[in-house]
């Protein structure tokens, strides 16, 4: 996997994009925490398509955070990265907070994106299904919240490393002070930026993909999008929890595939 630091929006901006595969071009945007080293999805994303994975400004080495503080800005700082790596209509694929902004990027500009994915986005608002705060809880809590396999999560999210050790707690709270900071701009202390309001916009060929064990963002969102967004398909994968990327690479990747 290749990555480079590019220059954004007249140079307002570097950001990190890494790059692997062959085949169609496809965008795929990260979630709240981030890209993992040498990620495993999008090495998977790479075994059929060309993937783009920009790295959000306060995440890793790219910069510019300043430079953006709404949804507005997110948005356009995304469609600003597609124009920089001369990306025409490339299949979108977004995590969570990704699927967030992909959902807006298709819904503000509904001619310029028409194939779309939506990996258990977030975005909306459900009363009755409140979504838990992730910038209070601490690392030993993240495993049970993002994975239906407990025991596989913690060895991902850790490397092996002990949630309780000192040292491990120190690097958790210094990195995601930062990245946190950027994801709060449209997710805290709800991630209802106005969203429901133009996903009727959204032209694109939708796939709507959901573990159906997840915590964080639990399947009724997953209906609440569909029942939005004109024509698009919901996908439910079994035993999978809100990171069904890394507990089920294959079958989202499959999922991926059915939009041509």
């Amino acid at each position: 996997m290749d990555s480079k630091l590019i220059e954004v929006a007249g140079g307002r901006t570097k950001i990190r994009v890494y790059e692997a595969g062959a085949g169609d071009t496809l965008l795929f945007l990260h979630g709240a925490g981030g890209l993992f080293p040498d990620d495993p999805f999008v090495a998977k994303l790479s075994e059929r398509y060309h993937v783009y994975a920009p790295v959000l400004p306060g995440y890793e080495d790219s910069e510019g955070e300043e430079n953006i503080r709404d949804m507005l800005g997110f948005t356009l700082h995304t469609f600003d990265v597609m124009d920089t790596l001369g990306l025409d209509k490339p299949i979108v694929v977004g995590h969570s907070m990704g699927g967030m902004i992909a959902a807006e990027m298709a819904a503000t500009a509904p001619h310029a994106i028409d194939r779309l994915a939506l990996i258990a986005p977030a975005g909306l608002w459900l009363d009755d299904h409140p979504i838990p705060d992730i910038f209070a809880k601490l690392p030993f809590e993240f495993p049970a919240l993002l994975f239906h396999d407990v025991e596989m999560g913690t060895k991902l999210m850790t490397a092996g490393l002990d949630l309780d050790d000192e040292e491990f707690l120190k690097e958790f709270l210094i990195t995601n002070a930062r990245q946190f900071g950027m994801a709060g701009k449209i997710l805290f202390p709800i991630p209802e930026r106005g969203l429901s309001e133009r996903l009727y916009r959204i032209k694109a060929k939708t796939v709507l993909i959901w573990g159906d064990e997840d915590a964080l963002i639990v399947p009724e969102y997953g209906k609440a999008f569909q029942n939005q967004i004109e024509g698009a398909d919901l996908v439910s994968i079994p035993e999978a929890g809100h990171m069904v990327t890394l507990e089920k690479p294959d079958a989202v990747l499959d999922t991926i595939a059915g939009l041509g």
